[in-house]
């Protein structure tokens, strides 16, 4: 096979921290090779220096794409030598039309200068959304997609450039498992078809399933590449964490207490007159125990526990807090109750971007380190520094910028700041959603330490496995109702799939 990229002895620094040191991969026509490891390893950031979003004077190292060096100071420069990356956090134009997404930069032009060529933009949408298997029309607005659906539009938008080498970071945090096999056909086509990919992802299947070549980096440095010929999976897992991690969900049974919350008949509208988000549902909570919402994308589980949680508005609906009826109309009436919601998209709604760690820590207990108005800046510090240290949140400091952060010590960070306010109802929100395998583990130790001190929890989860490994009970969701409730003893997957299909 001709090497079609070399990326030789990479180093990177941010200030005084080194993200990079002496890395050097190479990818192969017709491969599709995976980068793995923890959080804040360097994938991201060397894709990044490949795909041009940092500059090549800001790096040591050489790229050579089919035995020429290449210097990227602009993502342009990178685009233009066929390189296509699709990053994890999602970036289109929310108020544009997905054709216009789709074609953005390159509208096609009529013969008349300055005059858009509508009617092929929307053709050429056509082919993008068939290619990735999305049925939404061209004309829609980005913002009213969800998720997933935003996944497979920048997807979708980046083959319609016909890329060399297509860089995927992350590519099904957000996809259900139909979504993510028909990806994998498109990814596999893509190879048939001469196209090199490099893939990053934490869902270790896929990688195994998918891909050719596995690179694992560490703290910055390339620790091993295995071929599918010498895969060895526990041992990917090792170099990845430094350590062997001998149980991925290490439950621990819990005590339970008194029922801690009950939701009664929560019903939520959506935008379209007489259909519902939710319809009538129930359940209840005790304080110690960790349920399980689960189902389809689009199924309505987040809906659910932000509703609850006063997020967005509901139709009718009574919550009952320790046996008590409360009224929450918005998230400070939760808060006040001791309510906590890590939601799904930290970026979009977790955290502030342009704040530190203290800052960040702090945002839902100003009541508590402020007098009559006046933060506290001493009694801030000090609270949060219990948070970050009790987290092992890995960051120079408090005042370090949460950007500056791995995905696994973000979501460290959302929890410290539901944690520093003292919850006793704690929402989850895919809480493991986009990070590695060893911050994982350090989440659900979290959860389970939660648990132990009789915070009560509703988890949701995209990762049926992790679903039921962690919680102690469930109900499914199917089209916005209650379709099963479930004992950890009863359970089963196959069980678990009839109910959020709708076939029980």
């Amino acid at each position: 096979m001709k090497k079609i990229l070399e990326m030789k002895n990479i180093t990177k620094q941010f200030h005084s921290v080194t993200a990079l040191k002496d890395v050097s991969i190479d990818l192969y026509d017709d491969e599709i090779l995976a980068l793995v490891g923890e959080n804040g390893a360097g994938k991201s950031t060397l894709m990044r220096i490949l795909s041009g979003s940092y500059a090549a004077n800001s790096y040591d190292g050489q790229i050579i794409m089919n035995g020429k060096k290449q210097k990227f100071s602009h993502t342009k420069d990178a685009e233009n030598a066929g390189i296509e990356m699709i990053y994890q956090e999602i970036s289109l134009m929310n108020d544009m039309t997905v054709a216009e997404n789709i074609m953005l930069g390159r509208m096609p032009q009529k013969r008349i200068p300055g005059f858009v060529d509508w009617k092929k933009a929307r053709q050429i949408a056509v082919e993008a959304l068939e290619l990735v298997g999305l049925d939404v029309r061209p004309d829609e607005l980005v913002r009213r997609l969800s998720t997933s659906q935003m996944q497979l539009l920048s997807i979708g938008k980046a083959l319609m450039r016909k890329p060399k080498i297509l860089v995927l970071d992350e590519p099904t945090s957000a996809l259900t498992g139909k979504e993510t096999h028909t990806l994998m056909t498109i990814l596999r086509d893509l190879k048939s078809r001469g196209i090199s990919c490099i893939y990053i992802s934490h869902k270790l299947d896929e990688v195994f399933a998918l891909t050719d070549r596995i690179t694992v980096l560490r703290d910055g440095k390339v620790i091993n590449t295995y071929t599918k010929e010498n895969l060895q999976p526990d041992k990917v897992i090792e170099d990845m964490v430094g350590r062997k991690v001998e149980n991925m969900y290490p439950k621990v049974h819990v005590q339970m207490g008194e029922e801690a919350l009950r939701v009664e008949n929560f019903t939520v509208p959506s935008s379209i007159p007489g259909k519902n988000i939710i319809d009538e549902a129930s359940f209840s909570l005790k304080h110690g125990e960790i349920l399980g919402i689960g189902g389809l994308v689009g199924a309505g589980r987040s809906e659910l526990i932000n509703a609850v949680f006063g997020a967005i508005k509901k139709e009718k609906g009574e919550v009952f807090i320790d046996g008590k009826p409360v009224k929450i109309n918005k998230p400070t009436d939760a808060i006040a109750h001791k309510m906590g919601l890590l939601t799904e998209d930290r970026r979009a709604s977790g955290y502030v971007g342009t704040m530190n760690l203290r800052e960040n820590i702090s945002l839902a207990s100003f009541k508590e380190i402020s007098k009559r108005g006046f933060l506290n800046k001493i009694k801030e510090k000090k609270a949060t520094k219990v948070q970050f240290d009790a987290l092992n949140v890995r960051a120079p400091s408090i005042e370090t910028n949460v950007l500056n952060l791995s995905g696994g010590n973000q979501q460290k960070v959302v929890l410290a700041k539901w944690l520093m306010s003292d919850v006793h109802i704690l929402f989850l929100d895919e809480p493991t959603r986009g990070i590695d395998v060893g911050a994982k583990v350090e989440i659900y130790d979290i959860i389970f330490e939660l648990a132990k001190k009789g915070v009560a929890i509703v988890m949701i989860s995209s990762e049926l496995p992790e679903l039921l490994a962690v919680c102690d009970r469930f109900i499914v969701l199917a089209q916005g109702r209650i379709r099963g409730k479930f004992s950890r003893e009863e359970v089963t997957e196959e069980l678990f799939m009839k109910a959020a299909t709708n076939i029980l």
